[in-house]
């Protein structure tokens, strides 16, 4: 198995620290390119959001992971819950889980409602999350977001 390798930077206009701290925004806060072109700005460092996206594209992988291996582990209460909502007219169904901290672990959207849609769900949240909650919550979330 090889090292990973450090990303190039060479040939581009702008200073590695630069670019890294631009990649490093996008992915760490819910930030739009635009929000981070105006940010730079407003430094005084000129930037298209099309440049951000190339470097997104090409540091941003390396940036994404390290970012997720520092995140907290979620917790083992999961929370389940979905929404109708339209899109451009048409009915859909918001499927979501969100541990006990509130954080977000997972977000589908789906035309359908039925026992396919559920199971798609779950089979993506116990993949991606690796390991299965402790206790699963499906119809408490809605009253905890009334109380709030």
């Amino acid at each position: 198995m090889t090292p990973p390798t450090q990303p190039s930077y060479a040939g581009h206009r702008f200073p590695p620290e630069l670019i890294s701290y631009t990649v490093w925004l996008y992915y760490r806060f819910p930030l739009s390119l635009r929000m981070v072109e105006e940010m730079l700005a407003f430094r005084g460092i000129e930037v298209s959001h099309e440049t951000i996206r190339q470097w997104a594209l090409k540091f941003g992988q390396e940036f994404a992971n390290i970012i997720r291996r520092r995140l907290p582990r979620p917790g083992d209460k999961w929370h389940l819950d979905e929404v109708e909502i339209k899109i451009a007219g048409k009915k859909h169904w918001l499927w979501r889980a969100v541990d006990q901290d509130g954080t977000v672990l997972d977000v589908l959207v789906q035309s359908r409602r039925d026992k396919r849609a559920a199971k798609r769900l779950l089979r993506k949240l116990l993949k991606k999350q690796g390991r299965a909650p402790r206790v699963m919550v499906t119809e408490l979330l809605w009253l905890q977001s009334k109380a709030a």
